[in-house]
């Protein structure tokens, strides 16, 4: 039987399959995508990442990202520092870059087992979120049992900021999948919770499109870090405590956002072709 090597891996709990595809071509269509990421007859998964040769000239890899439900997504914050540290450590440098769907993202080693990534621009214009009609994404006209007034952002991806008294109480689970389908994204959105601690912490939750609820999202904290400062509740640079850890998160003077975290892998295995 011929096999397919791939690590389990995962930034503070959003956990990935990672399938190294330089050197042997892989094809995976969104069945086989989800028969992988089922957690109970698969591995299990929030998202499938391939790591494909270059395409551009100065980059290290390309990155393409699946999620759990077999769609393929621009962007993963917390799927580019895994990606970022194998890369580290199998060349031996500090830096590398990773081209991802939604353009090019540069990383690095942090210290103490953490890697930092410029996850590129932060998008504000509701042409780029995208939403579905024009409208101030500062303030979007978007309501649900109790959840009002997102802020909208894409960090290569699309999502809708909801600041509330406490997102702990916030049920996520019923209200998520509503609003990523919600007609206002024409591209589905990721939906985050956030409650503003102090001005240099804020306490998020996340659905992501795709999956669910997931225990971290890079781009997420990103965004809600973002949407933070344009409501005036958070200076440029704050942790962002997710279920599972902390991101530390910088909106940089050139309206790019860097992602600091920790990696881990779980395992490795072989999956039959």
């Amino acid at each position: 039987m011929t096999v397919l090597p791939f690590l389990k891996m995962h930034g503070l709990g959003n956990d990935f399959v990672v399938i190294d595809a330089r050197r042997q071509s892989v094809e995976l269509d969104g069945e086989r995508t989800r028969r992988i990421a089922d957690r109970r007859r698969g591995v299990g998964c929030d998202q499938l990442i391939l790591i494909e040769p270059a395409r551009s000239l100065g980059t290290d890899v390309f990155m393409r990202i699946r999620n759990a439900d077999g769609g393929e997504v621009e962007a993963c914050g917390n799927a580019a520092r895994c990606v970022a540290d194998l890369l580290l450590k199998e060349s031996g440098s500090r830096h590398v870059v990773i081209e991802t769907g939604a353009g090019l993202l540069d990383a690095e080693a942090a210290g103490d087992g953490l890697v930092s990534v410029d996850m590129g621009p932060a998008r504000l214009d509701w042409r780029e979120i995208p939403l579905a009609k024009p409208m101030d994404t500062l303030h979007m006209d978007l309501s649900l049992y109790g959840l009002r007034d997102p802020v909208g952002v894409n960090v290569g991806n699309p999502h809708a900021v909801f600041f509330v008294p406490d997102a702990e109480t916030v049920d996520l689970a019923s209200l998520g999948r509503t609003l990523e389908h919600h007609p206002l994204f024409p591209e589905r959105a990721n939906i985050e919770v956030a409650t503003v601690l102090s001005p240099k912490r804020i306490r998020m939750r996340v659905w992501e499109r795709g999956v669910g609820i997931t225990r971290a999202c890079g781009t997420g904290a990103c965004a809600t870090l973002v949407a933070a400062v344009r409501r005036k509740l958070t200076g440029r640079r704050a942790e962002v405590v997710v279920d599972g850890g902390s991101l530390d998160i910088e909106w940089l003077g050139n309206n790019h956002l860097r992602m600091t975290g920790p990696v881990a892998v779980s395992f490795s295995g072989q999956l039959p072709v």
